[in-house]
């Protein structure tokens, strides 16, 4: 049937026979011709118009002396119009139709991708750990006020902004390791693009300044500030920067910015700018501060676990690249371990019940847990390797929940 619909448009162009009405509408219903997207009657119709008019030129052309190029070039166009048509596409420009599942789903893919490049782990991990600091602060009942919690909002949402900018940054640096190691990034797979990129961390990072300098928080803006500063030099490819290619400096950053601005920092943005009370680094405080710090260090080896394929390749030396996997993954497990039991024996020195039960109790439970995963690790599987690094970090959500009773 295309092959017959093709000829006979052909036919009628070359000849200059216009085709009439009766038979176009004739052979409209009787269903000779193949059915295409808008409705049988309505396409003949456009294509009897567009014929006749198509026809009508030609036949003027040959009448007034028109040049072959002139025939050649309507026939061409009969041709290509008709190829359309019998692919089943519209025989006319219309507008798209309005398409709610495709919008939803575009939506979706947005806030997906999005979502891998926030890298949502440290984002959370960062929110609960400067809610477990906030809260040390609190002497009593009156002070989870609404200005505690405009106050503790303030700083998660700066720190938000700056940790988009802090883990966007170190993407943009390192997309051709990450097309290794990561390759699920939205820059490493292509589905941000290098500008998209640039223009996020950007963005962020002006809110989160804007943000900090508007709340009029001193400890607040310099834990932004220092942030910054350090996340920039871990990432950025520039001389003398680039701190991550040192195993040693890559962890004194993250030891510093997860262990000391975000533990002391937040503590006085609290006790300084909220409750307008003097400075003072109390037990629980440096019991958070020491523990954050064990568990920075973990952080700093074992992120780098999965990645040992990528870092080789690029010459990234890391302690993985030098050591082993499996060397550096049972010194994380073992630097853990002795921090929580460090906690148990704070929390048993205790002179509350509550606190001492909790505490003991808790920290306990951690480190049972802990172990026991860890023994069950496939150090051969990266999948393995990545769902127990996300695993330490729901582990230090935990312990977030358990440091405000700590100690007293």
């Amino acid at each position: 049937m295309d092959s017959a619909l093709v000829g006979s448009f052909s036919k009628a162009s070359l000849g200059g026979n216009i085709w009439r009405r009766d038979n176009l509408h004739k052979n409209c219903f009787s269903g000779s011709y193949v059915a295409v997207r808008v409705s049988r009657c309505r396409a003949w119709d456009i294509l009897e118009s567009y014929c006749g008019v198509g026809s009508q030129q030609h036949l003027f052309q040959r009448n007034t002396g028109g040049t072959k190029e002139k025939s050649k070039f309507y026939r061409g166009h009969d041709k290509k119009f008709l190829v359309n048509a019998t692919a089943g596409n519209p025989l006319e420009s219309e507008p798209e139709a309005y398409n709610p599942k495709s919008i939803w789903n575009s939506i979706k893919n947005a806030i997906d991708a999005f979502y891998r490049f926030s890298r949502p782990h440290t984002v959370i991990g960062t929110a609960l750990s400067i809610i477990s600091v906030s809260l040390l602060a609190v002497k009593n009942l009156s002070d989870l006020s609404p200005l505690f919690f405009t106050g503790v909002l303030e700083a998660v949402v700066a720190a938000f902004f700056m940790n988009i900018y802090i883990v966007g940054l170190n993407q943009l640096s390192d997309i051709d390791i990450d097309k290794v190691n990561k390759p699920y990034l939205p820059l490493a797979s292509g589905e941000y693009s290098v500008g998209t990129g640039i223009m996020i961390v950007t963005s962020f990072l002006i809110m989160s300044f804007w943000l900090g300098w508007v709340v009029g928080s001193w400890p607040l803006f310099w834990a932004l500030f220092v942030s910054f500063v350090l996340g920039t030099a871990y990432s950025i490819n520039l001389p003398l920067l680039r701190w991550k290619r040192s195993a040693v400096v890559a962890a004194m950053c993250i030891l510093a910015v997860r262990a000391v601005i975000v533990q002391l920092a937040f503590f006085l943005h609290m006790q300084m700018h909220v409750y307008k009370r003097p400075a003072a680094f109390s037990r629980p405080l440096i019991f958070a501060t020491a523990f954050m710090s064990f568990f920075s260090v973990v952080i700093a080896l074992f992120k780098d676990i999965p990645d040992i394929d990528g870092d080789k390749i690029f010459g990234i030396r890391s302690f993985t690249v030098r050591m082993g996997q499996k060397r550096v993954f049972w010194i994380c497990i073992s630097l853990l371990e002795m921090a929580y039991g460090v906690a148990v024996l704070l929390g048993a020195s205790s002179g509350f019940m509550l606190s001492k039960c909790v505490t003991v109790l808790g920290h306990t439970i951690l480190a049972l847990v802990l172990w026991n995963r860890a023994k069950s690790v496939d150090l051969n599987s990266k999948a393995a390797i990545t769902s127990f690094y996300m695993f330490i970090w729901k582990v230090n959500a935990c312990y977030c929940y358990l440091n405000a009773i700590a100690v007293e």
